[in-house]
C-alpha cells in the first residue's frame, strides 16, 4: 500500500514529478468508493459516495427550479420573447453549470453531482437550441424538419462537457441523444410511427426498428472499445463502457425479442430462447452484468406487456432462476466459458478470470 508520504518522498527524490504524483493521487481517489472492498471479479458501480453528495444534488435541483422560475417570470409567457432571449439565458445557465462542474466534478470528484450536472447541462443546451432554431408552428402541424439539427447541436455540446469532465453517465446520454436524433430525423423525412412497437418491430413498414438495431450495435461497439482499453477496470473508461452497455442492451434485445414475440409461434419462442442464451454468453465473456441485467429487465417488461399471462409468468420465473444462478456462480461459469473460446477472441483485452483452478 503506497501512502501519501511515499509519494512525497518519491517527488523529493526526483523519482516522480509533482504532476505525476498528483495524477496518481487523483486516480487513487477516483477508484475509492464503489471499488473499496469490492469482491474480486465484481463489476464496479457507483451512483454516490455519501449523503453529502445527495445533499448537493438536492441543492442543484432547487437551484435549477429557482433559475427556471426567475427566467419564466422575467420573460413571461410570450413565445416571441422566449425565443429572443433563449440563447442568452442558455449561455448564462451553461456557464454557471460549467463552473459548478469545475468545482464538484474536477476538483471534488463527486459522482452524484456529476450525474445531475450532466443532465442539467444537456437539458439547458437542448432548451437553447430548440427554442432558437425550431419552428413551433411547423411542429404544431406535425412537421419536425426543424428539430434534428438543434438536437444534434445539443448532443455535440454535451460531448464537449464529457470531453472536459469525463462523466461516464454523460456518455450514455450522448448515446440516447443520437437515438432520438435518428428517430426524429427519419420521422421528419416521411417516416410515420403509428405505434410505439414500430420503433422495434423489424416486420414493421418503417425503418425505425432497423435504425434502433444499427445504433444498438454501434453503441455496443463503442462500449467494447472503452472496455478493451481498460480490461482491469481501474479508470473511468470502464465506467463509460458500463453506461453504454446499459443503453445498448435494451436497444438490441428489445428489437430482436419484440419481433420474435410478435410472431407468436413455437419456433419463434425457441429462437428467442437461443438469442437470450447467446446474449448471456456474450455478457459473461465480456464480464458485464450490466449488459445482461438491462437486457433481461427489458425482456421481463416485454413478457408482462406482450405475452399471455401463463407465458409471462413462466418466462419471469425462468429468468429469475437464471439470474440467481449466474449471480451465485458467475466467476466459475465465466472461467469455463473462457476455456472454450476460440483463439481469435482477444481474451488478453478482456477482464481476466479470477477463479483459481478453472482457468
Amino acid at each position: 500500500m503506497i501512502e501519501r508520504d511515499d509519494l512525497r518522498a518519491a517527488v523529493g527524490s526526483g523519482l516522480l514529478s509533482e504532476k505525476q504524483a498528483a495524477g496518481l493521487i487523483g486516480l487513487a481517489d477516483s477508484r475509492r468508493g464503489a471499488r473499496t472492498d469490492l469482491a474480486t471479479g465484481d463489476e464496479p458501480f457507483e451512483l454516490f459516495k455519501g449523503f453529502n453528495e445527495i445533499f448537493i444534488v438536492i441543492g442543484l435541483i432547487i437551484l435549477a427550479v429557482g433559475w427556471s422560475s426567475v427566467v419564466t417570470l422575467a420573460l413571461g409567457d410570450e413565445i416571441v420573447e422566449l425565443t429572443r432571449y433563449a440563447m442568452i439565458v442558455t449561455l448564462i445557465g451553461g456557464v454557471l453549470l460549467w463552473l459548478l462542474a469545475e468545482y464538484f466534478v474536477r476538483k471534488r470528484r463527486m459522482v452524484a453531482p456529476a450525474i445531475a450536472l450532466s443532465v442539467m447541462f444537456a437539458g439547458n443546451a437542448a432548451f437553447g437550441f430548440l427554442a432558437v432554431m425550431t419552428e413551433p408552428f411547423m411542429i404544431a402541424q406535425n412537421d419536425y424538419t426543424s428539430v434534428p439539427l438543434p438536437l444534434l447541436l445539443a448532443t455535440l455540446t454535451l460531448f464537449l462537457f464529457w470531453w472536459r469532465f469525463r462523466v461516464p453517465f454523460a456518455m450514455a446520454m450522448i448515446a440516447v441523444g443520437f437515438f432520438i436524433i435518428a428517430i426524429v430525423f427519419t420521422a421528419s423525412r416521411g417516416g410515420e410511427v403509428r405505434d410505439i412497437s414500430d420503433l422495434f418491430l423489424l416486420s414493421a413498414g418503417g425503418p425505425f426498428a432497423w435504425i434502433t438495431l444499427a445504433l444498438g450495435l454501434l453503441v455496443f461497439a463503442v462500449a467494447m472499445a472503452f472496455d478493451m482499453s481498460d480490461p482491469h477496470r481501474v479508470t473511468r473508461r470502464s465506467a463509460n463502457g458500463f453506461w453504454l452497455h446499459v443503453v445498448a442492451a435494451p436497444a438490441l434485445v428489445n428489437t430482436v425479442a419484440l419481433t420474435l414475440l410478435d410472431r407468436d409461434s413455437f419456433g419463434a419462442n425457441i429462437v428467442l430462447l437461443g438469442f437470450l442464451a447467446l446474449f448471456a454468453i456474450v455478457a459473461i465473456v465480456i464480464d458485464r452484468r450490466s449488459f445482461l441485467i438491462a437486457a433481461i429487465g427489458y425482456i421481463v417488461a416485454l413478457a408482462a406487456g406482450v405475452m399471455d399471462g401463463d407465458g409471462a409468468a413462466l418466462t419471469v420465473l425462468i429468468l429469475g432462476v437464471v439470474l440467481l444462478l449466474l449471480g451465485a456462480f458467475w466467476e466459475r461459469i465465466r472461467a469455463r466459458i473462457l476455456n472454450l473460446m476460440p483463439g481469435f477472441v482477444p481474451l488478453h483485452r478482456l477482464p481476466p478470470s479470477h477463479t483459481q483452478g478453472l482457468t
